[in-house]
């Protein structure tokens, strides 16, 4: 199964450094039954995208919480077993969340599969999108619409052999 866990580049220097991701278990995103239903589509092309939508949000989240953090989202997408993915709300995962899966961690990154970064162009919207989004989740529009401001710029693919590069330690 595939799974797009939101990350910030703080996170992703993280597993870079240790080789894995989660020390533990995690939450990451996927095409799940739930995913299926928000979505309301078969192509699963669409579906993947949808997941990692879902998991920029949340990445954006996370740099709400990390104010240090440079202001990219980040989404790295990993391989796992199945079984290693679970779906059910029972284990504390919010059923809010289309999509959100629990995965048994550690994973190693030798594991993923892809890397989705924000372009730097993008770090004003996404800077603004993590301010705004204590008012949205309160149920402000305007600040909504400033959080699906960051959805305006596609996250930019890279191969997990640049990942050095995006945290700045490349050769």
């Amino acid at each position: 199964m595939r799974v797009y866990v939101p990350l910030t580049l703080p996170g992703l220097a993280e597993a870079y450094k240790t080789g894995q991701l989660g020390a533990d278990a995690f939450v990451a995103y996927a095409v799940t039954p739930g995913l299926r239903e928000w979505y309301a589509s078969d192509d699963i092309e669409e579906l993947e995208y949808a997941a990692l939508g879902r998991a920029a949000l949340a990445s954006l989240r996370l740099l709400a919480a990390e104010p240090a953090a440079p202001r990219r989202r980040v989404v790295i997408a990993v391989d796992v077993a199945d079984r290693a993915a679970t779906a059910d709300p029972g284990q504390a995962l919010d059923p809010a969340e289309p999509g959100e899966v629990r995965v048994a961690g550690p994973v190693p990154l030798g594991k993923a599969a892809s890397v989705h970064v924000d372009a730097a162009d993008a770090q004003a919207r996404v800077t603004a999108a993590a301010e705004a989004l204590p008012a949205a989740d309160r149920g402000d529009d305007d600040a909504q619409s400033v959080v699906d401001g960051a959805e305006d710029h596609e996250l930019l693919w890279f191969a997990t052999q640049e990942i050095a590069n995006l945290v700045g330690r490349g050769v």
